[in-house]
């Protein structure tokens, strides 16, 4: 169950869609999201997320979750790994680690936290942590949905790794709210 899942949604709650244009060969894997709310705090979901290593990758490449969720780094690869973020958002490291096994961290500050392994240069991920539930990764083509937002004024913003973050002013009313567009900059 997702951390929006656990939130009550109101009736007249609406979806944020649009395009992402990025300088990236893909417009995959930029996050958007609701900023914070002034005086609204949000409970991290109960179930967490999980960011596998397979094939010397991180799986996904890009995750986004609510503040205080808990991430499982499982180890599907055929070799030892160890995941690590140098900072400034959160500084961990979890140790090297054999096959199958699963380590845990929880992400409690907002931000965008980079993760490594100081095995394998080659591996590289990001956790694009949030203060609200609402938040979406867009697709290859650029395409993103908010799901169920409740009325209100709101900051969007816009992350990806190749790009400047964006960020733009929103009003939620009744009904969708589409073509909610960004174009990145480098």
């Amino acid at each position: 169950m997702s951390a929006l899942a656990l939130c009550a949604i109101p009736a007249e709650a609406a979806n944020i869609s649009g395009k992402v244009r990025t300088p990236a060969a893909s417009d995959a894997e930029a996050v958007v999201f609701i900023d914070k709310i002034p005086g609204k705090t949000f409970a991290p979901p109960a179930k967490a997320e999980t960011l596998d290593q397979i094939n010397l990758k991180f799986v996904p490449h890009v995750m986004a979750v609510l503040a205080g969720t808990t991430v499982l780094f499982p180890n599907s690869d055929v070799v030892r790994h160890n995941v690590f973020s140098p900072g400034p958002s959160l500084k961990f490291t979890l140790g090297t680690y054999p096959v199958h096994t699963t380590k845990a961290q929880v992400f409690n500050k907002p931000g965008v936290v980079t993760l490594l392994c100081n095995i394998h240069a080659e591996m590289s991920a990001f956790v694009v942590v949030t203060e609200t539930p609402y938040y979406a990764i867009s697709d290859a083509q650029g395409n993103y949905t908010i799901a169920n937002v409740p009325p209100g004024r709101y900051v969007l913003r816009v992350w990806h790794e190749k790009s400047k973050v964006a960020q733009q002013e929103i009003t939620v009313e009744a009904g969708d709210l589409k073509g909610i567009n960004f174009d990145l900059k480098k």
